[in-house]
Parts: C-alpha cells; structure tokens; sequence
C-alpha cells in the first residue's frame, strides 16, 4: 500500500546510512533528512521508505512539494495524496491528523525547504494525534518540531586511495562507474584511468548529482579531459536528466537555487566565508566576515543557519574550537558571488590582517604563557597554514607586503618550531622582501632575513643561511632590535667559521644579549645553537652542558618544544659518548613532549635518533620501525633534507641487515640529495666492496645518484627494489672518506670560497699543484663542483639525527 514510485535506476552506495535510517525511523517518530542540493536527500529517502513499506499495515506515502508551491498547498496537497476530504467549518489540518490517528504509516515529505513553516505546522499536528504515523521528511534545513532527529546526508564516501580496488569499494567511485557505463556503453575501470576518477569523486566532493552529470559526459570527454575542466565544473555539468525538475538539471541550477533561498547576512557570510582555505572558527568568522551588512553578534546566528541549510560544514574541532568548512563546489560557486559582489579585495585584506593579529599575539606569548596556552596557538596556526600562504600570496599579489613581513617575523618561533614546509617559507620571505615598500623598518626587514637564513639552516643551505644573517644583523643593529641582533648571530656562529674563535665569541654575545633584554627563549635558543655547533665539532662535555642550560630554562619557561631540543641535544652527547641507555630515556621523553604536538622536525629527529640507538644496539627490527615513520613524517611534510638524512640512516640499516646493494643505492641517493657524501657513508661502502666488489659498488652509486627522492623512500620503505643490473663502467666514482692531510687542508680552504689563485698563495704552491689536488677532492668524493666540496666540508662535522 502507498504511493512510492518505481527507481529509475540502480541505487547506489549508502548501504550502512539505509540500515541505520531504517532503524532510526522505528526508534523516533520524526526524521528529517538534511542536506545541501544534490547530495541525495531524496533518493535516499525514496529507498529508506520502501524498505519500510512492506512493513507497515497502511504503507508509506509520498508528497513532494515541487518549486513555488504555496504555503497553503502544503495540506491540501498531503490530503489529496491521502485520499482525505475537507469538512465544512473545519480545519483540513485537523481532519487530516483524525484520518490518520489510527493508522500506522510512513509519510514522506520530500523537499519541505520553500514551505519549511507549514510543513513544521503540520508535521507538529501528526505527532499530537497519530500515535502510530512515522514522518521522514527532507529538507536543507531541519523542520524544528519537537522530537525531530535531524539526520545530515554525508557526501557519498570517496576512494581511500587512487588504487582500482579502492576505486571500486567506494560510494562515489561506484555511483560514478555505474552511470558512465551506462551512458558511454564499453566504459570502464582501468589501471590507467582509476587515478584519474578518484581524483574527480574528490574534486566533487562525493556530490551524487554532480557524479551523475560528470557520468553523462563521458560519452563526450576522456576522463582526464573531465578533470581538466572542474575548475569550470558549473559550465561543464550543465546537461541534465530533462525530466528532472529545474534546479536538478545543472549543477548550477542546484547551488543557484540554495543560494537563493538565503537571507541577504547568510548570502554576506557564505561568500565572504570563501577567504577561507583550510576552515575556520567562530572568532575568525567574526573578525574577518563581519561589517557592512553583518554585524560581529550576529554572525553566530548566521552561521548556524547555514550549517542547518548544509552549505557549510562543521569539521572537528580547531584549537578547542569547533572548526567550519565548505565543499568544493560551494566554495567555487560563493567565490563567483563574491566577484560579482566587489568584495573580494576587502575580505582578502581583512583575512590577512587576521595573520597579523596573530602575529601580535604570538610575539606576546612566546614572553612566556603556559604550554597549554601556547599549544593551542601551535596548534591553530599549523591547521592554518593553507590560509597562511593565501595571505602571502594575497599580500604579494597586492603589493601589500609589509603588514604580512611583520606578521611572519613576529611568528617565527612557531614557523620554525613546527618543521614544516620550510623552503616555502623562505621562498614566501624573499618575494615579500623583494616587494617590500622603502618605508619597512629596518628592523623589520633585518628580522625577515634573518628568520629566511634561520629556515634556510634547518634546510641545509648553508651559505644562503650565511648571505642573509650577515645583512640582517646589520638592519637590525641599526634599527636597535637587539632580539634580532642575537638571532642573526647565532646563524653565523653555525655558517660563517673563517675565524675558528668566532662562534663562540657570537654566541656568547648572543646569550648576553638575551639575559639584558630579559628573554629567557632567546637566551636558551642560543645555547641550543651552542650545543648543535659543539656536537658536530665532537666537544661532547660542551654540548651536554649547553643542552643542560637549554632544559633548564625551557623548564622554567613551560615550554615543551624548547625543552624537546635540550632533550635531544642531551640525547645526541649520550650517543655519541657510548652511553646508549642514556640517549634513548633522553629521545624517550621527548617524545612524550611531542605528543599531542606537530613539530614536526623535532619528532623526526627523536624518532631518528631512536632508531640509530637502536640500530648501534642491534635491534634491527626496532631500527626499522623508527626509521620507517621518521622516513614517512619527512616525504609528508616536504621536508627533503630530513628526507636525504633518514635516507642515509635506511643505507646503515641496509648494511647490517645484509642488504649490500640496497645499502649503497640508499647511500647514493642520500648523498644526491644533500649535495655531500661525507665520511659516514663509508661503513656502508666498504663492507660493500667487500661483498660486491668495486666495479658492482661504483655501478651501484651512479645508479643510486640517479633516483629521485620518492624512488629512493620507496627503495628505503622496501615497497620498490630495482633489478639487478650488468655492471657498466660508473659515470662517477664512490666516495672515499680518506681525504690526505693536504687535499683536507685544500677542501677547508674551498669551502671559505678561495678560488685556486688564493689558495696556491695562501699555502705558497704553485696553481697546477692545487689544480691536481681539487681533481683528486672531486674523484674521491664523487663530485662535480666546488660548491659540493664546499657544502660536504661543512656538514662533514653536522650531527646527522
């Protein structure tokens, strides 16, 4: 019994959401499906009903109300469906609740948006009277009756990977398959294509309607030719079922008919939420969407609205804060309004002033806040940093640098903290420097150079490191930050070493420096650098009492990262003294600071070191383990020094575990990234050479210098060995850590940049003889350039986790 219609085609997908939905309707006497247009909310109400209707006496009845149905229709139209007369005198709501008071039945109500008021009216009045009557309604927005459980519609689930298999088992990779087949017959699933349609389920967003449309047009496009053209997707998805109703037949139509139904704050706030990137919070929303039309107290109210309406989505949390995003699709269709609407340029410059409110506050509380404070400040700008560049990019597009220059330095200990995206960020610092305006504070400009030399450090560009410290300590002792003198001090004491005295001498100006101004972080970030440089100089005692001072000041500042980095540096003298119990408790209790917490660098460094006390323990398996996420945490993060380094630890493992070959391709390929080979490599290639022999090795290494850097993780992580290759003549030679005394001496002076002419004087031989000499620098290490001998010199002496 009832009215439902036949499916026009295969229901797709949402096995688990019909199951849950049909107990739900058992459990409570009012649903309502709630979604945006297109993600399915009909279809999937049609499916839930009919798996209900053969169990219900009276059945399951449909009443749609199309587009313009008039309020008053909506109970004339549910009792002409029901096969109820009116009375005279009498209310025909009230005759419809008498009706039904004994039956027992689903009502479907489906698209109840346009007349949500009158559909409340009556749903309210069925619950009052008809005990035994199930309603299921849709909406965009919840009816608001009492004992309504507002069920949102998901987007349909989306491929765990581009593999055909995952393809496959998803919702939207189905729903997508299944259509295209039937439009564009001898369509179907391949190796070649699978990346390309998980990538589009992903671009829509698992959108049902939009899936179709995509469907229809493969009998026109390739599949890369669809994907291709989503950044137009509302001009490419315009040819729909004809039958369906208007706003169903383009996804245009969908979207234009939620946004229509808007108040005139909601359409402010959706289109000005498009500033957006990676989601955002209620205080943000009030900052920066506000004025004009919207005050800050109403956005709240708003913004629930059009969560309600499913145009914005609610997303975990952000910071302790409930964090909001939009889909794709809504996102390019509000980004359209907000062009239209001349906004943009003003919505921009307020969402980059945001950064610089946060800039303020950072420097604030870097003076000292509780860890929890500060961790949650950590936390929001590492969620943040899509936004980040967004307002680089923005600032830079608009010729508006400086605000954004003033913002970066301000959030340098969080930018360098968390370990992330690193070369990005130098990259953003020098095109907002180049751009900057003639009125940039001196001190200013000082301190971006020198956070741009302090990140170009942690990436292994020495002598870029050294350019931009030199210069900034200059802008900053001229514009009186003495903050930023010490910065750009403890950057030289590790890139410019002509004087052997000099790093200290800079170090212990810079620990004065931070004891006069009175910032405790300041001064344990320079006994941090203390330690760094005494370490790789093999001054264990110093580096353990700087990395003492650097925990004892962290402790007393309650900041976790900076105690992380005395743990570490503690950590790393313990290793390097024998004492390996010492340096994995050391390693251990880091980590346990990390928890929680993306610092990403200092987590790879932990898990690194744990790996190698593992390794120089023999547990090869623990190695493994630890090596393995400190390998995955450096590719994810695009952090490909960290990446060449854990390579380098894989090529020690390799060895132990009896993997020659491997070993050397990982060595290699380490040394092809970081420019350098280095000392350390040779107890991996010796033992080689033993096995293999040297022409096998030297074969090996060109082999491995030829890998990119994913080949060689892949390599590393064991997911790819390449196959054993005929020994060729090797386009270069393995390196050799035994440099003799003179070519060692000529190495050093090549890293202080003499050229041979300054060189043969400085050691009074002729420039033929020193000619020889960097010849046999270069076959020994394997290299094509004084810039790599210059770079191998310096890391030579770098502890390497």
């Amino acid at each position: 019994m009832g009215n439902l219609p036949l499916e026009p085609n295969a229901f797709v997908g949402r096995e688990p959401d019909v199951a849950e939905l049909v107990q739900l309707i058992t459990a409570t006497r009012v649903v309502t499906l709630s979604g945006m247009g297109g993600i399915g909310k009909s279809r999937l109400a049609l499916r839930v009903a009919a798996e209900l209707a053969g169990d219900l006496p009276d059945g399951a009845w449909l009443v749609e109300f199309p587009e313009g149905t008039p309020p008053d229709e909506v109970v004339r139209r549910t009792a002409t469906i029901l096969r109820v007369e009116g009375e005279p005198r009498r209310s025909l709501r009230d005759t419809v609740a008498e009706v039904l008071a004994g039956r027992r039945m689903l009502l479907l109500l489906d698209n109840c948006e346009t007349v949500v008021e009158e559909c409340a009216r009556l749903v309210r009045r069925l619950t009052e009277a008809c005990p035994e009557v199930r309603v299921l309604a849709t909406s965009r927005e919840p009816l608001r009756v009492p004992g309504e459980t507002v069920w949102r519609v998901p987007p349909l689930m989306l491929p765990a990977s581009p593999e055909p298999a995952d393809v496959c088992d998803s919702e939207a990779g189905r729903l997508f398959l299944t259509r295209a087949a039937a439009a564009a017959p001898g369509f179907a699933l391949t190796e070649a294509n699978a990346a390309v349609v998980a990538r589009l389920c992903r671009d829509l967003d698992g959108l049902p309607l939009a899936l179709e449309l995509a469907a229809g047009m493969t009998r026109v496009l390739s599949m890369p030719q669809l994907v291709s053209r989503l950044g137009d997707r509302f001009h490419l998805l315009a040819a729909g079922d004809r039958t369906a109703p208007p706003r169903q037949r383009t996804l245009r139509a969908t979207v234009d008919w939620s946004y229509r139904l808007l108040s005139d704050p909601e359409r402010l706030l959706l289109r000005r939420a498009t500033a957006f990137r990676a989601g955002w919070t209620l205080d943000m929303a009030e900052r920066i969407c506000s004025g004009d039309g919207l005050p800050p107290h109403d956005v709240l109210a708003h913004l629930t609205a059009l969560v309600d309406k499913s145009l914005v989505v609610v997303d975990g949390e952000l910071a302790g804060e409930a964090r909001y995003r939009l889909l794709d699709t809504i996102r390019q269709y509000a980004t359209e309004q907000l062009d239209a609407a001349g906004e943009e340029q003003d919505v921009r410059r307020r969402h980059r002033d945001y950064f610089c409110h946060l800039g303020r506050d950072w420097e604030t509380a870097t003076l000292g806040v509780p860890w929890p404070d500060l961790k949650r400040r950590v936390d929001r700008l590492e969620r943040l940093q899509g936004d980040l560049r967004g307002a680089v990019e923005w600032s830079a597009a608009a010729g508006d640098t400086d605000p954004m220059l003033q913002a970066l330095v301000e959030m340098r200990w969080a930018l360098i903290g968390a370990g992330r995206y690193q070369t990005k960020m130098i990259s953003w610092l020098d095109r907002l420097l180049a751009l900057a305006s003639p009125e940039l504070p001196a001190a200013t400009r000082g301190r971006a150079l020198l956070l741009a030399a302090n990140l170009a450090v942690n990436s292994g560009d020495l002598a870029g490191a050294r350019s931009r410290a030199s210069r900034g300590v200059e802008l900053c002792r001229s514009g009186g930050h003495r903050g930023g003198e010490a910065l750009g001090l403890m950057v030289l004491a590790v890139t410019d070493q002509d004087d052997p005295d000099a790093p200290e001498k800079r170090l212990d100006q810079a620990v004065t420096i931070g004891v006069e101004i009175g910032e405790r972080l300041l001064e344990a970030e320079a006994h941090g650098f203390r330690a760094f440089l005494a370490l790789g100089q093999g001054r264990i005692r110093e580096a353990q009492r700087a990395s003492e001072r650097v925990v004892e000041l962290t402790t007393a500042l309650d900041n976790h990262l900076g105690m992380v980095i005395g743990l570490t540096g503690l950590a790393q003298a313990a290793r390097k003294r024998g004492d390996l119990a010492a340096a994995r408790r050391h390693f251990t209790r880091a980590m346990e600071l990390l928890r929680g917490f993306d610092a990403r660098q200092s987590l790879i460094s932990c898990l690194a070191g744990l790996g190698t006390v593992a390794l120089e323990s023999g547990d090869l398996a623990e190695a493994r383990r630890r090596f393995d996420e400190a390998l995955r945490l450096g590719r994810d993060a695009g952090l490909r020094m960290e990446t060449a380094r854990r390579l380098a630890g894989f090529a020690l493992l390799s060895a132990r575990e009896g993997d020659p070959r491997r070993a050397v391709l990982l060595a290699a390929a380490s040394s092809a990234q970081r420019r350098s080979a280095g000392s350390r490599l040779e107890n991996v290639l010796a033992p080689a050479r033993d096995v293999l022999g040297e022409a096998t090795v030297a074969a090996l290494w060109a082999e491995g210098l030829g890998l990119t850097l994913d080949q060689a993780v892949r390599l590393a992580l064991e997911e790819a060995m390449p196959a054993a290759r005929p020994v060729v003549q090797p386009a270069a030679l393995t390196p050799q850590s035994t440099l003799t005394a003179r070519e060692q001496e000529i190495a050093e002076l090549i890293a202080r940049g003499l050229s041979n002419r300054a060189i043969a004087d400085e050691l009074v031989i002729s420039q033929a003889t020193v000619a020889r000499h960097v010849a046999n620098i270069l076959a020994k290490l394997g290299f094509a350039s004084r810039t790599q001998v210059a770079t191998w010199v310096v890391e030579h002496a770098r502890p390497d986790v």
